[in-house]
């Protein structure tokens, strides 16, 4: 008898092929059967009538940093419930193991700084019973409801090897032999491959750069030489370039490290926008050195605009904004009111916001276009969703001081969201194009991430919804592939990421009428009363992963048939040329 047999739905297969009217059948965690409706006789436990819906493949996100948050939402909320049955993590060179005991607190604070993760929350949440990789995974084996690989990460290895001198110092031979060996246990153990990161955006709980900034190129190749020796193993890196435009020397270590490891290399993430049409041929252009030298570069890009909001008083973009933090906002927050309210570091703030080196953190200046959130003080009653330069026009002031006004009546509490700048049609284009670009890939969520500050999670059904009723820029098959069967090829998943006979029954039913996602909130739901935003999905009827259900009707069941991925057993070896 079979599990599951969805009747009656038009399968998107996830090939790229037409859509067709097909049943599909499932039994002990596999598709057995996709034929014509009515065609298959077997009997079922359980039929879903999928008619008027579309049968696709689930969705790989590449790009999340579910680490902690899976101990205490085995789920991955709320990835799931928009269709994500497999989620890649440890990106960034931010992973928690191998772990020495004495590091646990270190590693809390380093992560709420490095991803917007809450202490109290990873205090409260995360067990933190584990040293080395191969215990952490085994910790998450059977307690997820999504599939969930982990690359390893370049801190983490550091740390453990050099302690607290990983921060401030280069490696000795012994100690990058020692995380040779700490990398390839960790891998035979299951970790995907390696990431690491050398931006500047990248701090640890004391403001230090983090340790991987510390690495010598020597010591990059030296781990990348590593991957090379184990099937099924990839790469991800970060340096200032990636958020911006990489220089000659980003470019050539990248394809310094993919040539050596032999595998593919990610990068997180391609930011695109007309207003700078010479960003994406330098990015992509890195594929190119790449490939001359036998490697591969993929960057992420996401196929929809993710709102940010943005603090005077928490770390966000706006701390990134080069001089700002060492000018005012590293401030204790009562010097830090005081000093706002001056207009001479008003107009310094502004000229440092448009210096060339702030880079692609101007998009964050036109202050004109922020829209007042969530406010907390009897001056600004009935602010919420008014658009700073309106605001500024009726006090007749200047739209920053207007900010900086409203903020410091909220004691700097204050949401505020930026409107997105390139939401116009010569961007969207241009993601379009890149879209048809094998130099790029659909990803970058930062799901589990940056928690109260971007919800990037909804991506899958957001998509969807404008192929589908929106602008209608791929279509439905292209946009369905580029969630599933790329992410997919590029990661060597095994089974995974197209409806097929054989493969694991990632499955996911939408309405094509309705899916979507609401707009993101606040709530309160982490360990410790911490915040995040969510949304929730529209018009998800079902989530299987691994031939059970796991959401229904854009709720979770609850079940956890998720599956540890682990290098070599889950993953097959990705050429690069």
């Amino acid at each position: 008898m079979l599990d599951h047999l969805i009747t009656g739905g038009t399968v998107v297969d996830g090939t790229g092929a037409a859509p067709r009217l097909a049943d599909v059948a499932v039994r002990d965690g596999r598709i057995v059967a996709i034929a014509p409706a009515g065609e298959i006789s077997e009997d079922a436990a359980n039929v879903i009538d999928a008619t008027g819906h579309l049968v696709i493949p689930g969705v790989i996100d590449p790009h999340t940093h579910y680490d902690a948050q899976l101990f205490w939402d085995g789920g991955a909320s709320p990835s799931n419930v928009h269709g994500v049955t497999t989620v890649i993590g440890g990106n960034c060179g931010f992973t928690l193991a191998p772990l020495r005991a004495e590091d646990a607190a270190y590693t809390r604070e380093f992560m709420a700084s490095v991803e917007g993760m809450s202490v109290a929350a990873l205090e409260e949440g995360v067990p933190w019973n584990w040293e080395t990789f191969a215990e952490y995974l085994d910790r998450l084996e059977g307690n997820v409801g999504v599939n969930a690989g982990f690359l390893v990460g370049h801190n983490a290895l550091r740390r453990y090897v050099m302690g607290a001198d990983s921060v401030g110092n280069e490696a000795t031979p012994d100690q990058v032999a020692a995380m040779q060996d700490l990398l390839a246990e960790s891998i035979q153990a299951g970790g995907l491959g390696f990431s690491t990161t050398l931006s500047r955006t990248h701090t640890d709980g004391d403001g230090k750069p983090v340790a991987s900034r510390w690495a010598t190129s020597e010591e990059l190749l030296a781990l990348c030489a590593v991957v090379e020796q184990h099937p099924g193993t990839t790469l991800e890196a970060m340096t200032d370039g990636c958020l911006d435009q990489f220089s000659d020397e980003e470019i050539e270590l990248f394809s310094d490290m993919t040539a050596t490891a032999k595998r593919p290399l990610n990068w997180n993430v391609l930011t695109i926008d007309s207003r700078e049409p010479t960003r994406i041929p330098r990015q992509l252009s890195a594929a190119d050195v790449a490939a001359a030298k036998g490697g591969r570069i993929v960057a992420l890009t996401l196929p929809v605009q993710v709102p940010m909001n943005m603090s005077f008083l928490n770390h966000c973009g706006l701390f990134l904004i080069p001089g700002w933090k060492d000018l005012v906002l590293g401030l204790p927050v009562a010097e830090r009111i005081v000093e706002l309210q001056k207009p001479e570091v008003q107009a310094r703030m502004q000229e440092l916001s448009q210096a060339p080196e702030a880079g692609v953190f101007k998009r964050l200046a036109d202050f004109e276009n922020y829209i007042i959130g969530d406010t907390y003080s009897e001056a600004n009653e009935g602010l919420k969703g008014r658009r700073v330069a309106d605001l500024a026009a009726e006090r007749g002031t200047d739209a920053f001081a207007t900010l900086i006004d409203v903020v410091v009546a909220d004691d700097l509490r204050t949401v505020l969201w930026p409107i997105p700048p390139d939401g116009d049609d010569a961007s969207w284009e241009l993601r379009r194009q890149t879209w048809a670009d094998d130099r790029a890939m659909l990803g970058g969520s930062d799901a589990g991430a940056h928690l109260d500050r971007m919800c990037g999670a909804p991506f899958p059904t957001r998509f969807l919804g404008d192929t589908l009723r929106g602008k209608k820029l791929v279509s439905l098959e292209r946009a369905v592939q580029l969630m599933t069967q790329v992410p997919a090829e590029l990661f060597g998943l095994e089974g995974r990421g197209i409806l097929a006979e054989g493969f694991h029954a990632d499955v996911v039913v939408v309405d094509p009428e309705t899916v979507g996602s609401e707009l993101a909130e606040l709530v309160y739901d982490l360990p410790a009363d911490s915040p995040r935003l969510t949304a929730s999905s529209i018009g998800v009827s079902r989530v299987l992963v691994n031939g059970t259900i796991v959401v229904v009707d854009g709720e979770p069941t609850g079940d956890l048939p998720g599956t540890v991925l682990r290098s070599g057993r889950d993953t097959r070896t990705v050429a690069t040329s």
